[in-house]
């Protein structure tokens, strides 16, 4: 089965984390941040139980490429949380392009995706997934 296409959902009972681990770039942002819910030397490696909701929408916000995502149980329709802010720009050292807020991306077919919260762009030309970054940066010891 292609990466890309598995999604995963951990749910505390009241905010379910959804996880694509295809658009992972593996930036650490998540554990380092909030390791008693994300600690990828377990498993399953996410523990939503184990911390508020609050704290969890919070660092999920913060997930550069979008794997994470989150929703509320009691929402009767599931969707992605769309950011409501201004673009920024952020070019991480040695590493993607950031782009945070709300943006929409045509690839070379024409094709729309609407992205939301942040949104990780290769810059080192290794990534698989373009214009994406998958993390082939560190693989390849990508340096500005």
């Amino acid at each position: 089965m292609d990466k890309r296409n598995i999604i995963k959902k951990y749910s505390n009972g009241e905010v379910t984390i959804v996880w694509k681990p295809g658009d992972c770039i593996h930036s650490t942002i998540c554990f380092r941040g909030l390791g008693e819910v994300f600690d990828p030397q377990k498993r399953p490696w996410v523990t939503p139980e184990h911390s508020t909701t609050e704290k969890i929408v919070a660092q999920i916000k913060k997930c550069p490429s979008g794997a994470l995502s989150y929703y509320m149980n009691s929402d009767t329709e599931q969707t992605q949380v769309e950011v409501k802010s201004e673009t920024i720009v952020e070019t991480s050292p040695n590493g993607p392009l950031l782009v945070y807020g709300n943006v929409v991306i045509k690839d070379k077919e024409g094709i729309l995706t609407k992205k939301n919260n942040v949104t990780a762009f290769c810059r080192c030309g290794a990534s698989s997934n373009k214009p994406y970054c998958d993390g082939s940066h560190k693989r390849i010891n990508f340096v500005d």
